[in-house]
C-alpha cells in the first residue's frame, strides 16, 4: 500500500449521485472523494453498483440526481468523449484494443500525431513523434514490451493490459479508472500491472481501481470504498488490519459498516 496524504486537493467529488434504469435503482445517493495522486479501491459484490458508477464517471451514463465535481467544478458528461476531454480515461475489462494493430497504433488510434493538414482532410502521420512518446511512457510506467510494432493479437494478457494502461496514461489529465485490471492474469503479470498502477499515482494521476480481489486492494490502494446494493456502506484505509471490516461491509455482515470513515470502524 502507498501512503497518500488525503489533505491533498480533491480531484473528483461524487455527491449523492443516484441512477435508475426503469424500476431498478442502480445507485442511491452514492458519494466519494478522490484526491490527487491517490489510488482508491472500489469494492462490492456483483450488482453493488460499481459498473454503473464508473460508467457515470466515464460519460457512458448520465446521472438522475446528485453532482460530479472535478477540481471543485460541477461537470455534466454527455458522452465518453466528453469525460475524456476532462482528463478521465477508463480501461474497461474488455480493454478495447485492436488485435490487428500494433502497439503504437493502439496507443494513438483516433489521436494520431501529424505534421499538419494536406489536401483538406489528409495529413502526414508523425510516426517518429509517436514512437518517442511511446518510449517515454515505457520509461515512466516501466512497461516491458520490446517491440512496439508487434500486433496486439500476438501478445499475452498482461502485455495487452499494459498497453491499455499506457494509453490511458498518455491522455489522462487527471484520473485513470481501471476495471478489474488483473483479472485472468498470471502471478507475474499481476505484479507488473500493480507496479504500473503505482507508477500512475507517482505521476500525480489519481486512480480508481475496481476489483473483487481484496488482497490486491490492500497491496495497491490507499483507501477502500465499498458499495452494496447501490449504496455506500463505508470506507476505510486499505490496510491489512482492516481486511475483516472490509469483508463485512461487502457481505453486509456488519451494521457498523455504514459508520466507517477513513480512520476505520466506528467505536
Amino acid at each position: 500500500m502507498i501512503t497518500t496524504n488525503t489533505d491533498r486537493p480533491a480531484v473528483l467529488e461524487v455527491r449523492d449521485v443516484s441512477k435508475s434504469f426503469g424500476s431498478v435503482v442502480a445507485l442511491e445517493r452514492v458519494s466519494l472523494t478522490l484526491h490527487k495522486g491517490e489510488i482508491l479501491g472500489l469494492l462490492g459484490d456483483n450488482g453493488a453498483g460499481k459498473s454503473t458508477l464508473i460508467k457515470a464517471l466515464s460519460g457512458v451514463h448520465s446521472v438522475d440526481s446528485g453532482e460530479i465535481r472535478l477540481d471543485g467544478k460541477v461537470v455534466n458528461f454527455q458522452s465518453s468523449a466528453d469525460a475524456r476531454s476532462h482528463g478521465i480515461e477508463t480501461v474497461f475489462q474488455d480493454l478495447a484494443v485492436f488485435d490487428n494493430l500494433n502497439v503504437i497504433e493502439n496507443i494513438f488510434i483516433g489521436r494520431e500525431e501529424s505534421y499538419g493538414r494536406f489536401l483538406g482532410p489528409l495529413s502526414f502521420l508523425n510516426r517518429r513523434k509517436m514512437v518517442e512518446q511511446w518510449k517515454r511512457y515505457t520509461e515512466v510506467l516501466e512497461v516491458r514490451i520490446k517491440d512496439p510494432y508487434q500486433p496486439i493479437g500476438l501478445m499475452s494478457g498482461g502485455q495487452r493490459q499494459a498497453v491499455a494502461i499506457a494509453r490511458s496514461f498518455a491522455f489522462a489529465g487527471r484520473i485513470v479508472i481501471l476495471d478489474e485490471p488483473t483479472a485472468a492474469l498470471g502471478l507475474r503479470e499481476k505484479r507488473n500491472v500493480r507496479r504500473m498502477i503505482r507508477r500512475l499515482a507517482e505521476q500525480d494521476i489519481s486512480v480508481i481501481l475496481i476489483s473483487h480481489n481484496i488482497q490486491e486492494v490492500l497491496e495497491v490502494c490507499d483507501r477502500a470504498t465499498v458499495l452494496r446494493q447501490g449504496r455506500n456502506v463505508g470506507e476505510c484505509e486499505a490496510i491489512p488490519e482492516l481486511q475483516e471490516h472490509i469483508v463485512s461491509m461487502i457481505v453486509g455482515a456488519s451494521a457498523a459498516a455504514r459508520h466507517m470513515d477513513h480512520r476505520g470502524p466506528a467505536q
